[in-house]
């Protein structure tokens, strides 16, 4: 397998908002990262995923731009962007960019000049439609609740938007748009980018007959209409030759609708994208209604994602790996225990990432073993999609005290809080007033007091960082499980030829026997989160590296 740069980053992610404000306003900036790169650093990553940093009206954390050429001004501006961008390199960092190109915010110039009149030669760059029958063209609905159409009284047509009624969906079938596009790439790749992370870019390839759905459940809606349209290939390929193959950028896709079935169409080598996230594992609690409709999951579930996604790419391809990000509930609350064995889990869980096949890409946070933020009630939100999800749950009836034991559990909010700097009021994050509450565990969760604890999460995830680094195989070699009859225990190895390495994990909140299948294994333990390991017994939450 072909040694690139890529494969072999660990890229830690950034939510410029919540991670550090340097002037007080309560919102996180560009110079308050700046001011933070020597602590990235020390973590040992090597490159960086930034957010959504454009100018925006910030109606979706960011992802709705209105303008791709300037920084967002509570963010900061260009001039604090070439200082970060140099800052990063001197200390030998990437910076991946996040870039949202399947739709725009309705206060981009393109839409104001699209919906003037049906004649604008901006009508193409977005998707207009007559009315069908008195409403909408179909029957699609959108991401955020409701129709996937809005009628604009300008014209009396409807435009499309999957997200919210401000992101209005671009018409990739223009090849005006589509070199508009190109050329807003090349100006960020010109300044330095190194890496490009393309949002909902399984989307922007439309089925323009625009069908009505068939079905209820809004999973299998995106899979069906929404992703993988006819175009995809051949709009990802010209980007690919007309502007990627120019530098040397990584590019990750993003999107849901992305399956094992169908993800080499998206890594083709000459003419794909170098990775793409995939939400197998992200999706498999949510039901027909989506994300505020969760649905039970087994660990035998979990380790199949796994097994199934590495096997998808066993031969080509290449994957992500990641547990958690801005548009997810927190890692250790969502697939650890985040109360009574919370350091142990958040250890086992990054001991899980970091021996994973794929690149790995650690959340902001995740480190130090962040929760769940609690919503006390639905006006503490600052997402539009619980809050337009808490509209919908309305309509059916449902209570506010339900729906927040919904929200808890896996909105967006969760992950959003800011970053925990250290025990203070504002946990270091800000002399003013968050744009955000903070979370009231950032007293016991922080990295001032982790920093210097050899037992820390945070000293874990630098010494799990140093082991992937150090082994190869943690990033070539082949991922072959262990069959155990313990639901709760995740059991694998890694090998190549020069090399063998067995995981173990015990994820669950009892000991359990030692698994047999591997109770032979002789070798050195290159780390385990516990000090008392035994080859009888796993303790809860154990998780043990053995190189053999």
């Amino acid at each position: 397998m072909e040694r690139v740069w890529w494969k072999e980053a660990i890229v830690y992610q950034v939510y410029p908002r919540s991670f550090k404000d340097s002037n007080g306003d309560g919102i996180g900036d560009l110079p308050g990262i700046i001011e933070k790169l020597d602590y990235i650093k020390s973590l040992g990553v090597t490159a960086v995923w930034l957010n959504p940093i454009y100018q925006s009206p910030n109606e979706d954390g960011g992802y709705d731009i209105s303008d791709y050429y300037s920084i967002l001004k509570e963010f900061g501006n260009l001039q604090d962007f070439d200082r970060l961008i140099q800052g990063m390199h001197e200390r030998g960092l990437k910076l991946i960019m996040d870039l949202v190109v399947n739709h725009t915010s309705d206060e981009h110039p393109w839409f104001h000049a699209s919906r003037k009149s049906a004649g604008s030669p901006y009508r193409d760059y977005y998707f207009w439609k007559p009315g069908k029958n008195g409403g909408p063209p179909n029957n699609w609905p959108s991401f955020f609740g409701g129709s996937a159409w809005q009628l604009d009284e300008a014209t009396g047509e409807y435009y499309l938007h999957l997200f919210s009624v401000k992101q209005p969906d671009l018409n990739w079938e223009d090849t005006a748009l589509r070199k508009e596009v190109r050329d807003m790439m090349k100006f960020w790749l010109d300044k330095g980018v190194d890496g490009l992370r393309l949002d909902v870019i399984s989307a922007i390839s439309k089925r323009t007959s625009f069908p009505d759905a068939d079905t209820p459940d809004f999973n299998e809606t995106i899979r069906k209409y929404y992703a993988n349209g006819p175009r995809l290939s051949e709009f990802i390929g010209e980007m690919r030759e007309k502007v990627w193959n120019h530098y040397d950028v990584m590019t990750i896709g993003e999107g849901p609708g992305i399956t094992p079935d169908n993800a080499l169409d998206y890594l083709d080598e000459r003419q794909g994208l170098n990775m793409i996230f995939h939400f197998g594992h992200m999706f498999m609690d949510q039901g027909p209604g989506g994300r505020f409709d969760p649905v039970p999951w087994s660990k035998s579930d979990f380790r199949k994602v796994f097994m199934t996604w590495d096997n998808a790419f066993a031969k080509s391809g290449w994957g992500s790996i990641f547990l958690g990000n801005h548009d997810f509930a927190r890692m250790v609350s969502r697939w650890g225990n985040d109360s009574t064995f919370r350091e142990q889990s958040s250890k086992l869980l990054c001991t899980l990432l970091l021996t994973m096949r794929g690149t790995p890409f650690i959340f902001q946070g995740d480190e130090i073993g962040m929760t769940n933020f609690q919503l006390k009630s639905i006006s503490e939100s600052r997402d539009i999609e619980t809050i337009n999800g808490w509209r919908e749950a309305q309509k059916r009836g449902i209570t506010e005290a339900a729906f927040l034991r919904v929200a808890n559990y896996s909105g967006r909010d969760n992950a959003r809080t800011p970053m925990q700097w250290d025990n203070s009021s504002n946990a270091g994050f800000s002399t003013g007033t968050p744009w955000m509450p903070v979370n009231t565990n950032n007293v016991a969760i922080n990295v001032s007091r982790q920093e210097h604890e050899p037992d820390s999460v945070l000293s874990y995830w630098k010494k799990m960082i140093g082991i992937r680094k150090a082994h190869p195989v943690l990033t070539y070699g082949a991922y072959k499980p262990v069959e155990t009859d313990n639901e709760h225990l995740f059991v694998y190895y890694r090998e190549s030829p020069e090399e063998k390495i067995l995981v173990i994990l015990n994820m669950s909140d009892t000991d359990t026997k030692f698994p047999s299948a591997v109770r032979d294994a002789r070798g050195q333990v290159l780390i385990g989160n516990y000090a008392n390991q035994t080859k009888d017994r796993m303790n809860s939450w154990e998780a043990i590296v053995i190189q053999l």
